[in-house]
């Protein structure tokens, strides 16, 4: 019989016959005599009478035990076709010689999601508001564009004047508080475009009218919110020393200036060819803007008990993803908490609230497909597990460790949820 527990957690005992489980004591026997020494035999071949009286019946019985559950659990929940989440926590009931095997386990299982319809109503709201969103770039939209793309392509030019606005230039510097320099607050050769305002308010400002060579002291006060709380709204000196001036020289917005960046035959044809892409974009946007919304609505309408191992395997999950991000920024995870002043347990607590809310969104999403009869045909699944091979083909043993039916189960689930979102704009 199976118990059904709080937090999606179930029990239940398992008998195995003696006559079953004694099988597995010859097996026990054959591992301690593979790792003691007995004489006049090989490893692994001593009698088990013997191998008995060397180490006492409780070892070989409690190693002939733990191979018979196993065996035995991993057969029940098969029959039971139980969609089982970690490891049991297992507690042997009797255990004794010539005698049945008696365990209770108990396990957390994948939770049953029941989505209210509802939440069909809240999804053709958002629906109706979406219908009236137009992906269309605007025309400020094309002009920031190529603004961007011609300040990609300043031309800097030495100067023996003052700074002004807008000059790039390369200073020395030095941060003191009290007199001391602050950690990570002197600097060398350090580039920076004066107005852009990357520095604390009023350090850019002080340079201005600096030339090449000039050094200048002036105090200013870190802003009340700075991100470093040790120094917010403290006063400090800041001593410049500038090394190099150069002028920006941006390129005008014209035929040739779109002729040097490809094969567009003048601005017409580059103003076009943003324009196309910008509105993929937006389209992309929009779509992830309007899920994200169906998603919420879907979530306020489900209920589920959630186990904590669930939640924990999705805060592992997200912390593995951050790793991966903060390594192609160039910075270990380990240097990004330190920044942080924050341990590993820390951010996981932070994201616990997050973790819960995309294991909800899964699971009804899964209910939804379910309720909506939504199947994915396996050739799909296929077909799209064959492009992702495809893609990772150069790198190194990835066909060799990939798990191929966690890859299968992910894929799936990936065309299922596109499915499910198709259904739901159409409500």
């Amino acid at each position: 019989m199976i118990k059904k527990l709080p937090k999606s957690q179930v029990e239940f005992e398992v008998t195995v016959a003696w006559a079953d489980w004694e099988k597995y004591l010859d097996k026990a026997a054959e591992e301690v005599s593979e790792e003691l020494k007995f004489p006049g035999f090989r490893p692994g071949k001593a009698p088990r009478k013997l191998v008995e009286q060397k180490v006492g019946e409780g070892v070989l019985l409690n190693n002939a035990a733990e191979k018979a559950v196993q065996k035995s659990y991993a057969d029940f929940v098969t029959k039971e076709k139980l969609d089982v989440i970690g490891h049991p926590e297992v507690t042997i009931e009797e255990l004794a010689s010539g005698k049945d095997l008696t365990y209770k386990a108990k396990v957390a299982v994948v939770p049953e999601a029941k989505v209210k319809e509802e939440y069909k109503k809240e999804i053709k709201k958002i629906n109706v508001e979406f219908s009236g969103r137009s992906d269309e770039p605007t025309e400020d939209e094309i002009k920031r564009e190529l603004e961007h793309l011609a300040n990609s392509r300043v031309k800097l030019v030495t100067v023996n004047r003052e700074i002004k606005k807008d000059d790039s230039a390369e200073i020395n510097f030095t941060v003191l508080i009290d007199g001391v320099p602050i950690e990570g607050g002197t600097s060398k050769n350090h580039p920076i475009v004066v107005g852009k305002g990357v520095f604390i308010p009023g350090f850019e400002d002080n340079l201005i009218g600096m030339k090449e060579g000039e050094e200048r002291e002036f105090e200013l006060n870190f802003p009340e919110d700075y991100h470093k709380k040790d120094l917010a709204g403290k006063p400090a000196v800041f001593k410049v020393k500038v090394n190099l001036v150069q002028e920006r020289q941006t390129p005008e917005i014209n035929d040739e200036f779109a002729k040097s960046l490809g094969s567009f035959e003048n601005l017409d044809a580059l103003k076009k060819n943003l324009k196309d892409g910008i509105g993929r974009e937006n389209k992309h946007k929009i779509v992830e803007e309007r899920r994200t919304r169906y998603l919420d609505k879907i979530v306020e309408n489900t209920e589920v008990d959630l186990p904590e191992v669930l939640i924990h395997e999705e805060i592992h999950k997200m912390l593995a993803e951050f790793e991966q991000q903060t390594m192609a920024m160039g910075m270990n995870l380990d240097q990004y908490l330190s920044n942080l002043k924050k341990s590993k347990e820390d951010l996981e607590k932070d994201w616990e609230p997050q973790a819960e809310k995309r294991v909800k969104s899964a699971l009804a999403m899964r209910e939804i497909a379910k309720m909506e009869e939504i199947k994915v045909d396996s050739k799909d699944v296929e077909d799209e597990i064959n492009k992702t091979l495809q893609y990772y083909k150069n790198v190194k043993d990835f066909e060799k460790n990939i798990d191929m039916e966690r890859l299968y189960s992910y894929t799936k689930g990936v065309l299922e949820n596109e499915e499910v979102f198709k259904r739901l704009e159409r409500i």
